[in-house]
């Protein structure tokens, strides 16, 4: 394209406004231009008024207009051309975006950092060292839940800065971890809490080639299923005997705690030592066991602190990024003092 033709754009394109595209696509995901005023907050009147220039002017452009009104109470019908303009449009604004958040992470007026349930306490109070800082620097912080199994996408995906969590990896070297880099704050296997007496189940530790005799709680996804698909396999349900499915593991703890169910749950060492410590009231009355793994590969969890490689490097000590970091390797050092006093022998 000879250069003078590369400013020479339709002026129907050139009108087309980011608003407009949004409500394209509020259109495209609501169906009805009633549905997607909804979900914008605005009348029903003002979206009416967008989707009809956005016909006028497309149907120009292209040929066919993007969407086909059909029956009352009937969703619009989104022709070919459509479809693929809606695509373009979903495109357009997450680069956009995306662009501007990096931008704003350049410069650190922004940072989205996310955290799993148990560790949102050392989340926190690192957060409470820096939140002065912040706001007098005019940084905006948001604070997001992850789940396990997100982390590393998440992270990866920049939908978010910093992560403080757990992963499923193998001891050693794990080469799905080598695009981030970690502070690594514990590594451990599994535990087994239960409500089964000493006489059902004796202590102070199990083996995993006890599990298949034992009524098991068992959640659907996260690091638990990690750990039984690469003891017992993709099929390990046909081998478990799984009395419970729970969402969280709070739920599980309370349902061996309520007497509902007599059998165990499997949870993080961590967790299985905060429940024998008394630190989690749903725990109240159960009993700790170790899982000894003599099963197959030496699986563990990595519990940690996790960004993207080279993201702090590529800052001075005073973005934000590494003054997050700075203040959780603080709260780290200090968690593991007063373990340290607490267990002296551990």
């Amino acid at each position: 394209m000879p250069l003078k033709d590369r400013w020479q754009y339709p002026t129907a394109l050139l009108d087309t406004t980011m608003d407009q595209l949004r409500t394209l696509l509020a259109v495209h995901e609501a169906g009805t231009a009633l549905g997607a005023a909804r979900l914008l907050g605005r009348e029903q009147s003002s979206v009416q008024k967008q989707l009809d220039t956005l016909n006028r002017n497309f149907g120009a452009l292209c040929g066919e207009p993007l969407v086909v009104k059909r029956g009352r109470s009937q969703n619009v019908l989104f022709t070919a051309t459509g479809e693929s303009l809606a695509g373009l449009a979903r495109g357009t604004l997450e680069d956009w975006l995306e662009g501007l958040h990096d931008s704003r992470r350049r410069l650190g007026s922004r940072l989205c950092v996310g955290s799993t349930r148990y560790t949102l306490g050392f989340l926190l109070n690192a957060v409470e060292l820096v939140t002065g800082e912040f706001d007098r620097r005019g940084v905006e912080l948001k604070v997001e839940h992850v789940r396990t199994r997100d982390l590393l996408e998440r992270l990866d995906a920049k939908q978010l800065d910093l992560v403080c969590g757990s992963v499923l990896t193998t001891a050693g070297h794990d080469s799905r971890l080598d695009g981030f880099e970690v502070m690594e704050w514990r590594r451990s296997g599994l535990s087994l809490v239960t409500n089964l007496d000493a006489e059902e189940l004796p202590g102070p530790s199990v083996p995993v080639s006890e599990l298949p005799r034992l009524p098991l709680a068992v959640s659907a996804d996260g690091l638990i299923p990690g750990f039984l698909r690469g003891w017992f396999g993709a099929r390990y349900r046909q081998e478990l005997r799984i009395a419970a499915e729970i969402d969280t593991v709070q739920y599980g703890l309370e349902l061996l705690s309520s007497g509902v169910l007599r059998g165990c749950v499997l949870v993080t060492e961590g967790i299985g030592d905060a429940v024998a410590d008394g630190r989690i009231r749903a725990g109240a009355g159960l009993r700790t066991l170790e899982l000894t793994d003599g099963v197959g590969p030496e699986l563990e969890v990595l519990i940690g602190v996790f960004v993207r490689a080279g993201e702090r490097t590529a800052q001075d000590a005073g973005h934000p990024l590494n003054v997050l970091w700075d203040a959780l390797a603080g709260e780290n050092a200090r968690w593991r003092g007063v373990m340290r006093k607490k267990r002296p022998g551990r």
